[in-house]
């Protein structure tokens, strides 16, 4: 038998409470800011194959069959290359949706451990993974878009594109 329920009762809520802090960290949604510093740091770091065929996609460098999935997913409709290529305003449409995607998914991965979302994000953007960009071309790719994004964080608000 309890021998002071409200006492219990009272000891559950003031847990309760001092839990709900961690559970809104914990979902803490990726910001507007956080989203446009990660498009252009990706933009500004998208490798320059200088081959106008290269089989890539507007000024972030998208492959077509990526571009398809990511158009339906974003937009509800696939987008051809052309209309990619050609509108940049819907480039970094669709580019800012996946971005948000993938940062909130890494946020929720690290803890809220911002930089280490940014890598596993832009690790995730060159190959399909978010490990495995420790050395190599994919380790200075990564680590140009973390410096782009913490360069694009700096900037005053009504710089940033």
């Amino acid at each position: 038998m309890i021998k002071n329920p409200i006492g219990l009762l009272l000891n559950g809520v003031l847990v309760s409470l001092g839990l709900l802090p961690l559970l809104a960290q914990a979902q803490q949604p990726v910001s507007n800011t956080q989203v446009a510093a990660m498009v252009e740091a990706l933009r500004q770091a998208a490798p320059q194959t200088k081959n106008a065929n290269d089989g890539l996609y507007s000024e972030w460098q998208v492959k077509p069959e990526t571009l398809k999935g990511w158009s339906k997913t974003c937009l509800k409709r696939e987008l051809t290359p052309t209309q990619f290529e050609n509108s940049p305003a819907i480039a970094r449409q669709v580019v800012s949706c996946i971005t948000r995607r993938e940062l909130s998914n890494q946020l929720d991965a690290t803890n809220n451990n911002e930089i280490a979302s940014v890598r596993g994000a832009a690790c995730w953007w060159m190959t399909g993974s978010y490990t495995g960009c420790e050395k190599g071309f994919t380790a200075d790719y990564v680590q140009k878009v973390v410096r782009f994004y913490q360069q694009q964080l700096s900037k005053p608000a009504a710089t940033q594109l």
